[in-house]
Formats: structure tokens, sequence, C-alpha cells
């Protein structure tokens, strides 16, 4: 063996050292719970936190439709299960809740009771667990649907401040269990002192998202019905489309999120974009992306809910010293070609099944697709 001096031995040293500097790093990595992880939102900020370098347990009753998950662990988990909240919140420094059962209007319209009901279970559970585990902070998601009905009967609303959401009249089922869960998040600091975080967020819509079946929102909607319409064609749109809302892309969402959990700001907060604009205008700009001429066939009987709703943006500018920066048309534009090509790789798919399925049922199987993706 030759000799071993201080230039052969110092790269040897250098390692362990690099190793160990490294083994504290992990060891002092902030241990992050997203509850909700296998839906649009909590995919989302799952793979935003696992990138920017924190431990993340994704849990859901369900993982992600459209790819798979970032979580460093993802456990199939019923938050509706106190055992499930304790198993969930073990071990971890922040929860981002964002586990519900929800969807479009149509949707939290036709379902107040098992919305109420699971939504409750998930959210008391999971702070009460949060608690008991030592949790050191708890970000839980709220909803522009807690404010008032009689501040949105007009579609040239005024844009909804923080304040506004009393004296309280919240979207019955699903906006009261958030007004609710508020006031708990709000007890939990002030006489537990675990450190929450309130946000509200205003239609948020991106990738990844669900778009057919019942559950979508309505950019979403818009993007399916556009993307499987021809030129020309004409598309449903619930109620006289003069219905007005804002929309915020779920990049800005995300970071907002992250934003306010390293924020001091303990109040509720609203998240969304503040530009205001009918279902007829949001009609027309995607059949703009679409390089489409569509007309429209208005159904007055489906829901609608508020006649018109904005953000107030003024608290979360001063608060975290930011505000959402994708412009609607930017993310429509992103929306629209995910979704167009998720309706062209199932197309596919059916086309496809034709080496195997006589004619008559695949005939039947695009007719039923066609009518499901066209609610």
């Amino acid at each position: 063996m030759g000799n071993v001096g201080p230039n052969r031995l110092f790269p040897i040293a250098e390692s362990i050292r690099c190793l160990r500097v490294s083994e504290v790093y992990m060891q002092k990595k902030t241990r992050v719970l997203v509850t909700g992880a296998g839906g649009f939102i909590g995919h989302h900020l799952t793979r935003y936190l696992t990138e920017r370098g924190y431990w993340v347990r994704g849990v859901d009753i369900k993982g992600p439709e459209f790819e798979a998950t970032t979580a460093d662990e993802f456990k199939l988990l019923d938050l509706r299960q106190w055992e499930s909240c304790v198993e969930a919140t073990k071990d971890v420094d922040q929860v981002y809740g964002l586990a519900a059962n929800m969807g479009g209007i149509g949707f939290i319209e036709n379902n107040k009771a098992v919305i109420i009901r699971d939504n409750t279970l998930i959210n008391l559970q999971s702070i009460e667990a949060a608690r008991v585990n030592g949790v050191k902070q708890y970000l839980y998601t709220s909803s522009a649907c807690i404010y008032p009905a009689y501040l949105q009967k007009d579609t040239n609303v005024t844009p909804l401040k923080e304040e506004d959401a009393y004296p309280a009249d919240a979207e019955d089922g699903y906006g009261w269990e958030k007004l609710y869960m508020e006031r708990i998040c709000r007890h939990y600091r002030e006489d537990f002192g675990l450190d929450t975080r309130i946000v509200r967020f205003h239609n948020i819509f991106g990738p990844q998202g669900t778009y057919d079946g019942g559950r979508e929102k309505s950019p979403a909607a818009i993007c399916r019905k556009v993307a499987m319409a021809d030129d020309h064609d004409t598309i449903e749109v619930w109620g006289d489309g003069e219905q007005t809302r804002s929309y915020c892309y779920i990049d800005d969402c995300v970071e907002g999120i992250y934003r306010l959990m390293q924020s001091s700001y303990v109040e509720p907060l609203n998240l969304g974009q503040d530009r205001m604009l009918s279902i007829n205008e949001l009609v027309d700009i995607i059949a703009g992306i679409a390089g489409k001429k569509i007309s429209k066939r208005y159904d007055l009987t489906k829901p609608q809910g508020v006649r018109g709703r904005n953000s107030d943006n003024t608290r979360l500018k001063e608060a975290l010293e930011w505000e959402p920066g994708i412009s609607l048309e930017d993310g429509l534009q992103r929306t629209y070609a995910w979704i167009a090509d998720e309706l062209r790789t199932q197309s596919m798919e059916i086309v496809d099944s034709t080496y195997s399925t006589p004619s008559n049922v695949i005939n039947h199987d695009l007719g039923a697709a066609k009518t499901r993706s066209t609610k």
C-alpha cells in the first residue's frame, strides 16, 4: 500500500463532513402534512412543497387522478374517522388542511347534508388530532362561499372584503360549515395556542383538476364543452350567463397558501384574482383560445349560485406584500390545452378498443362519453 498523506485523506474527510451536514439538514427539514393531497389543489401544493425541500406526507381517500404524487409518504386514510386523523397528524410540524367533500355549484346545491356531515367530521377531528399530536401550525382552507348572499345579488357586485362575512348569511350547507370552522380555528389559536391560518379561496382553476362527472367548476366545464364542440356549435350554459365571478390560477393559489403560512397574519384572508367577468365572457375567452365560434344555449333551470362575486385583495396585498400575477387568459390557455389533450387521449383509447369490441358497443360507448362530457 502506498503512502497515505494529507492530500489523499482530504477527499474522504470532506465527503464524510458533507454527509454529516446533509444528515443534519435532513433531520431539520420541516415535516408537513397535506390533507386532500389526492385532490386538485392538494396535489399541486404537495409538489410545490417537495420542490422547496419540505418532507411531505400526503393523505387522502384516493391518490391523485392524473399523475403520481410527489409526496415523500402518501397514506390512504378516511379523515372522517378519528383514528385516521390521529395517524395522519403524527410527527409533523405543519398541517395544510385541504381535505373536503366538495364540487361545483351543481354538486354543493344537491348534497348539502352529505357535505356538512363529511366536512365537519374531517375538519373538526383533523384540527383536534393536530392539537393532540403537538402540531405547530395549522392552515385551514375556507371559501368565498362564506360571504353573505345579501351582498351578492347584483352582477356588478362590490368586491368582498374579509370583514363582510358578518352579519352572516353564508352559502347554505357548504358555506356555513366553512364559516363555522373559521371560528374553530380562531378558538384553537386563542385557547390552545395552535398557530392557525385561514385562507378563503375564490374560484381556483387549472390543469389536473376535475373536468367532468358533476363536480367540476365552471372554467373546467366550459373548457371541456368547447373542446368537444365543433366550430360554430352551441354549448349549454347554466343560467343566463350574466352571473359574474373572478378566477385564480392554481400556481398563484399554491404560492399564496405558502406565503400565508410563512407570514404572521392569523385572520381570514381572501385568495383570488380581483378581475370580475361574466360567464358569457368566460365562454367567449375560451372559445377564442380554441379558435372556434361558439353559440350559447341557456338553461335557466340549472343552479347558478349567487348573482355576482369578486374578491377584494386589499388585505392580501398588505399582509403578504404579494398578489396573484398570472392572467386569466394565460391560465385558461394552459387549462384548455390540458383538458383538450385529456379528451383526445380518451378518444384514442375508445378507438383502440375497436380491435376487441363489437362496433355496436363502441357506438354506444362513444355516445355515452359525449353525453357525460356535455353536462
